[in-house]
């Protein structure tokens, strides 16, 4: 044996002897304690399911017909298997009836509508106008009289309303 094998655990130099037994040569050593981690685990796993399904038969110790059916639903619940292959072609050949959409764009690159782009018009400022003195003054005295009306019959409507502009944002202009 090399050196180091000796001082090894058995369960790592089955390990070390499996994986040289498949043709690897070459490995980190953190592998053999990764598959002793797996192997320990799912050694655990199995065993409580097999004293639970023992427990529930109202048996006293764990047998192998316990162990034998916590295999078997591990191995049902872990791994599952892909579907024949006849359903897998009959799946593919309903999905390839449906043609796909002919393309809006033509030929060359799709691009975004104009609405999404930045050269289209995508924001609105709001130009206030301005009031002469005699619109004040009018203003002033419909507030005051409106004040004395009841709730009820109170519609204020502004008097002016605010003009909007919008532009498109393109790329600089040289000056």
């Amino acid at each position: 044996m090399a050196d180091g094998e000796e001082d090894l655990p058995r369960d790592a130099k089955i390990v070390k002897t499996l994986l040289k037994s498949m043709g690897v040569e070459n490995y980190e050593p953190r592998v053999v304690h990764q598959f002793l981690e797996l192997w320990y685990r799912y050694v655990v796993d199995v065993l409580t399911d097999a004293q639970v399904y023992s427990e529930h038969a109202g048996k006293s110790s764990i047998d192998s017909d316990d162990v034998k059916l916590a295999i078997q639903s591990k191995v049902n619940f872990s791994f599952s298997q892909p579907p024949p292959r006849e359903v897998l072609l009959e799946l593919a050949r309903n999905r390839n009836k449906i043609p796909l959409p002919k393309s809006i764009a033509g030929p060359g690159m799709a691009l975004p509508p104009e609405a999404d782009t930045l050269i289209h018009p995508n924001y609105q400022l709001v130009i206030p106008r301005k009031r002469t003195s005699e619109a004040v003054e009018e203003t002033e005295e419909e507030e005051e009289a409106s004040e004395s009306k009841s709730q009820e019959q109170r519609t204020d409507l502004p008097q002016t309303t605010p003009q909007r502009v919008s532009f498109p944002l393109g790329p600089k202009r040289a000056r």
